[in-house]
């Protein structure tokens, strides 16, 4: 496959029940959802088991880890390839909260590859849609201690010592591996994370499934992985029309916030691969002869071997790429 064939790549969502999820991936980002309870859309994923598959093109039908086998570099990107080797280093969700979401932790590289041979979770929220009154939990009030967290835990009143932050369309919250959070009821967010599907549930409000169980908590394994400190996670930032403006700039992934209003000509290195996600309106990207409209909830992958391109319409858009 040689880099003249690549293209600005959709990929087949994978929809995913949780015990808290609703319908609003449907009703909101024209999800194919076909349950009550779907509460994920994984939109960009090479996690085993959960691997993208192209939706569109000649390539249709081919997986992401197939794509990146092939030619690295030109989907990639030759900085991107040199630091991570083939592997597909972020993953892509949409989530739809219908009730709170698990207290839960994610642990830092160091641990997540000790224990699990995997990458650690750094991740950020953009809200999309908010109920009134939804809320996120992140953080502790105060600084705290393992003490204190365990005896909140053991008494049943951990939230009343968490930190938890009136959420509106627009925010966007940033999350360190070891801050402990939770989605509040009532959002629609977009997630995007390192490559990582670890995830330490601290409680889960006693809720049950259908066949009434509880679902399992992960106590001891997430006393290294929090941090007990209270931390900053709401990023304030600039919404300049036509212009890429820094929401997060992490080692890990950096995300821009683009208000289209007209077009802009997109130039790149080769280095990185670019994401883009549809948040509000609708947009087209213009490439060498291609070219197709997005919208609200589509999310589309621009192999790093096209460096230059143009974004035209009206919209919102969540800009990806790896610095």
């Amino acid at each position: 496959m040689k880099s003249e064939k690549l293209y600005p790549l959709e990929f087949e969502p994978i929809l995913k029940e949780r015990i808290w999820g609703g319908e609003k991936l449907k009703t909101v980002l024209n999800k194919p959802i076909t349950s009550k309870i779907t509460g994920e859309s994984w939109e960009l994923s090479t996690v085993e088991g959960d691997v993208s598959v192209v939706s569109n093109g000649n390539l249709k039908g081919k997986s992401l880890t197939e794509l990146i086998d092939e030619t690295p570099n030109e989907i990639l990107g030759t900085k991107v390839y040199e630091r991570f080797g083939k592997q597909f280093p972020l993953l892509f969700k949409y989530l739809d909260a219908r009730e709170d979401l698990s207290i839960q932790v994610h642990p830092n590289d160091k641990l997540a590859k000790e224990r699990h041979n995997s990458f650690g979770k750094t991740e950020m929220w953009y809200v999309m849609q908010a109920d009134s009154d939804s809320r996120i939990i992140v953080g502790f009030k105060e600084n705290s201690s393992k003490e204190e967290y365990l005896k909140h835990l053991q008494d049943n009143t951990l939230v009343s010592i968490l930190d938890d932050v009136k959420a509106k369309p627009g925010d966007v919250f940033f999350l360190e591996t070891g801050t402990v959070h939770a989605i509040g009821a009532g959002l629609v967010v977009a997630e995007i994370q390192q490559t990582s599907d670890i995830t330490y549930r601290l409680y889960d409000f006693d809720r049950v499934d259908a066949q009434g169980n509880k679902r399992e908590l992960h106590v001891d394994l997430a006393l290294d992985a929090i941090n007990y400190n209270k931390v900053d996670t709401q990023k304030k930032y600039e919404s300049k029309v036509n212009t890429s403006n820094t929401v997060v700039d992490c080692p890990y992934f950096t995300t821009n916030f683009i208000p289209l209003e007209n077009k802009i000509e997109v130039s790149k290195s080769g280095e990185t691969f670019s994401v883009y996600m549809c948040i509000e309106g609708s947009f087209e990207i213009e490439f060498e002869g291609f070219k197709h409209t997005y919208i609200k909830g589509d999310t589309v992958l621009v192999p790093a071997a096209i460096n230059a391109f143009v974004l035209s319409g009206k919209a919102s858009i969540l800009e990806i790429y790896i610095s």
